[in-house]
């Protein structure tokens, strides 16, 4: 079984400091996507950081300090490591590394990805909609080449049963009409010649509601009170989507204001 997690850090040392670094040698994921870093390798270098318990990481760092910046911690080796996607704007910003796992069975990619954020005014939301733009068709075009599993923060609920509060969320960042029909079109086969990607929690757990939560904001007691969105998501090819076998999204553990998404995948690297 590969057990692959996903983490929003909202800060690597931030998030050790809350004790990420025990709770991973306690369960032993094979790898894990962590974005938000907020750091630059010589931060990490110093703060022996380029390895937690026991994994190797490869990271893709914002060029701004304190921002962004996606990583992959494993336990293997990876046969290539691609930075980046697009050689612009969002590469600056961190937000796409993909490692390949080759063998004579499979061409296989574990991706972290951290899409932006539309919620601090429009010119975010602009940025967030040039990405879902240019990222639908590199996804497309990376599936007819390898199978893959996209491991990351979203930052869109995907149906009413994806937040807490979706009435009231309609026409704010991450609930918006536009957003949702990005996703649906994504898991959709609406393309002649275009496998649909499958979102493997819901594949797993199509009716869960309360429970399948991953952010709740800083503020109130919206955590307290479970008034949270899904906006962490394993999105893989199909033929790796129908491996999976177990989800677990850990709620108690506070590393960030994001919950750890494990799913385990009846395959080996």
């Amino acid at each position: 079984m590969f057990h692959l997690t996903s983490l929003n850090l909202n800060g690597i040392r931030s998030a050790v400091n809350k004790g990420l670094v025990p709770w991973l040698e306690k369960n032993k994921p094979d790898c894990m996507c962590v974005q938000e870093v907020k750091a630059q390798l010589p931060d990490l270098e110093k703060a022996q950081l380029t390895q937690l318990a026991g994994m190797q990481g490869y990271f893709h760092l914002a060029q701004k300090k304190g921002y962004s910046g996606v990583g992959v911690y494993t336990r293997h080796a990876p046969s290539e490591v691609i930075y980046g996607w697009d050689k612009g704007e969002f590469d600056d910003e961190g937000r796409y590394i993909e490692l390949r796992f080759d063998s004579p069975a499979r061409k296989l990619s574990i991706i972290s990805a951290y899409f932006p954020s539309g919620s601090s005014g429009e010119e975010r939301q602009a940025a967030k909609f040039r990405f879902l733009a240019g990222f639908l068709p590199y996804l497309n075009a990376l599936q007819r080449e390898r199978e893959f599993i996209l491991c990351g923060d979203i930052n869109i609920a995907h149906q009413n049963i994806d937040l807490k509060n979706w009435r009231s969320n309609q026409k704010n960042s991450g609930f918006l009409p536009e957003e949702r029909d990005w996703m649906t079109h994504l898991l959709s086969n609406t393309e002649q010649e275009r496998i649909p990607l499958v979102d493997v929690y819901r594949h797993l757990e199509p009716d869960t509601t309360d429970a399948c939560y991953t952010w709740w904001s800083n503020r109130g007691q919206a955590y307290a009170n479970n008034v949270g969105w899904r906006l962490d998501y394993h999105l893989a090819t199909p033929a790796i989507a129908h491996l999976a076998r177990s989800e677990q999204i850990y709620k108690a553990e506070k590393f960030s204001d994001h919950a750890p998404l494990t799913i385990g995948y009846d395959f080996q690297l």
